[in-house]
C-alpha cells in the first residue's frame, strides 16, 4: 500500500505529494536552509532493551531464525511513522512532499571480512506492517542482495565510474539539476539509494558506537538512524535499588525543514514506546495516519 494514494496534481513528483497547507515559514526554510546538511539535527539517545531481548528470542522460537534487535527497530520506526507520517516527508526542489512510499536503506556486506565488498539494499515496507512482515521483507532483499554477484545500483555506480574524471563532475551536476526539476527517469529513483524514507546502519555488528552520519545532499533522505551494541549497565528503580538493565545507544540526523522538533520527539517517543512493549507490533495498527493536503 502506498503512503499517498491520491491521483497525482500539479506540482507533485513521482514520488512525493506536494504539502500545500504548510506554514508559511515552513515553506520558506528550504530557501534559508537550501543544502540537506545545513538543515540537519543531530539527537544521541538509548533504548532499554529488556522486553525487546525477550520478543526478539520469542520471534526466533515461532521460526524468524535471524530475527534481531535490527528488525525490530525498523518495525518500530514503520510503525512510528504510520502515525507520525510527517518524518517520511522529503525536501526536492525546495518545496516539502509527502513521501508515496515508505523505503528503508541498509548498507551490508557479504560478510564481515575487512575487504569485503558492500552494497546497499532498499526494501519497500507498507505502514501497517507488523514485525514479522517487516522480517520477511528486509530479509528478502538482504538475501537477493547476497547471493547476487552485484546488484543494479551497484552495476549502475560501476559504468558511471568508467567515465573520465571531467565528464563524471558534470555528469552529476546535470543528475543534480534533472533531480531538483523532477526529470530523473523514475527507474534511476527507484534504484537510487539517496531517493528514500530513512538509512540505517548498524554499528552493533561492528561492536562500536553508534556514529553521528551526515544526510546526502544528493537526492532526497531525510532520516539517517544509527545504533550500536547492547551493554549493561545497573540503574536504580523507583525504590532506590540497583538493577541490571540492558541498553542500546543510537544517533537520528535529520532534516529539520520536513516537520519541526516536537513533531519528530513525538515519533521518536513512539519508536522508544513499541520497542518497550514490542508485542504491539504483532497486530496491525488500527489506522494509518494520512499526512496533511
Amino acid at each position: 500500500m502506498l503512503m499517498n494514494t491520491a491521483r497525482r496534481r500539479f506540482g507533485d513528483r513521482k514520488e512525493g505529494r506536494l504539502l500545500r497547507t504548510l506554514h508559511p515559514m515552513d515553506l520558506l526554510t528550504p530557501y534559508l536552509m537550501v543544502e540537506r546538511n545545513d538543515a540537519t539535527n543531530y539527537i544521541r539517545d538509548r533504548f532499554e532493551i529488556g522486553e525487546a531481548d525477550r520478543y526478539v528470542h520469542k520471534k526466533r522460537a515461532e521460526g524468524l531464525s535471524s530475527f534481531g534487535l535490527m528488525h525490530l527497530l525498523i518495525a518500530a520506526y514503520v510503525r512510528a511513522a504510520s502515525q507520525r507520517p510527517g518524518v517520511n516527508r522529503f525536501v526536492s526542489g525546495q518545496r516539502i512532499y509527502a513521501r508515496n512510499r515508505l523505503t528503508v536503506n541498509m548498507v551490508v556486506k557479504r560478510s564481515l571480512r575487512l575487504n569485503e565488498e558492500s552494497t546497499i539494499i532498499k526494501v519497500t515496507f507498507d505502514p501497517s506492517d507488523t514485525a514479522s512482515a517487516v522480517y520477511r521483507k528486509f530479509n528478502e532483499e538482504y538475501e537477493k542482495a547476497i547471493a547476487a554477484t552485484s546488484t543494479d545500483f551497484d552495476t549502475l555506480a560501476f559504468v558511471i565510474n568508467l567515465i573520465p574524471r571531467p565528464v563524471k563532475r558534470l555528469l552529476i551536476r546535470i543528475l543534480k539539476a534533472l533531480d531538483y526539476a523532477d526529470l530523473l527517469p523514475a527507474r534511476l529513483v527507484e534504484l537510487s539509494p539517496f531517493h528514500s524514507s530513512l538509512f540505517v546502519t548498524s554499528m552493533g555488528s561492528l561492536g562500536i558506537p553508534p556514529v553521528f552520519h551526515h544526510l546526502y545532499n544528493f537526492g532526497n533522505v531525510g532520516v539517517f538512524l544509527s545504533f550500536g551494541s547492547k551493554y549493561s549497565e545497573y540503574v536504580l528503580n523507583g525504590n532506590g535499588e540497583a538493577v541490571k538493565k540492558s541498553f542500546m545507544d543510537y544517533t537520528v540526523a535529520a532534516d529539520e525543514r520536513c516537520c519541526d522538533g516536537f513533531y519528530f520527539a513525538s515519533a521518536l517517543k513512539l519508536v522508544r514506546s513499541y520497542i518497550a512493549r514490542p508485542e504491539v507490533l504483532d497486530s496491525p495498527p488500527e489506522t494509518v495516519v494520512p499526512d496533511i493536503g
